[in-house]
């Protein structure tokens, strides 16, 4: 974990301030993956270390399905390294949906992969679309696991790093009522 660390410093991933997460919680600190994932180089070597440590390769994935946008690159890398079909979701009408003549099968061996979580909230409804289509969840597999390890989508999960930062729900924000920053949300919920 001590190399993730350092591939998000050397990134500028790690961001001090003031944010809205895509969960609408709210942080001093947040993750813009996005400046990791621009670089091909990071993206394979946390790829290589997430399959090495979990041996994710001997689960026999058909598919890698991730939220767009932000984990797009990853599940792409993710696929790539285990000889499987890269799918991804989008938001329609504010609900993940599977589009583009994009389809998983019945019975087919998934993976689903996310870039970041705190709540888990669009990871957990990837998991969903895979499950009402008759296919079978393998694992969740996070860049990074923000929750601790707190948060569960009923099947194994492996992070690249688990690790905790405090985030507040909106009315109950101490950097709010400190009211020294205005709350940005640099996330990518809003594209559509």
């Amino acid at each position: 974990m001590e190399r993730i660390v350092e591939i998000l410093e050397e990134s500028g991933a790690l961001l001090n301030g003031h944010f809205i997460l895509t969960s609408g919680r709210h942080a001093a600190k947040y993750m813009q993956c996005a400046q990791v994932l621009q670089k091909p180089a990071y993206v394979e070597e946390i790829v290589g270390i997430l399959v090495d440590d979990n041996a994710l390769d001997a689960e026999g994935i058909d598919f890698v399905v991730a939220p767009a946008v932000g984990a797009i690159v990853f599940g792409y890398e993710l696929a790539r390294e285990l000889g499987a079909i890269s799918l991804f979701t989008e938001r329609v009408d504010g609900k993940m949906s599977l589009r583009r003549g994009f389809e998983i099968p019945k019975g087919a061996r998934v993976l689903v992969a996310e870039d970041v979580v705190t709540t888990g909230g669009s990871a957990q409804e990837v998991v969903d679309i895979v499950k009402a289509a008759g296919a079978v969840v393998v694992a969740v597999a996070l860049m990074v696991d923000r929750s601790g390890g707190a948060v569960d989508f009923s099947v194994p999960k492996f992070a690249a790093l688990t690790t905790s930062i405090e985030s507040y729900e909106a009315d109950n924000c101490p950097l709010c009522k400190e009211n020294k920053t205005a709350a940005i949300k640099p996330g990518s919920r809003a594209i559509s």
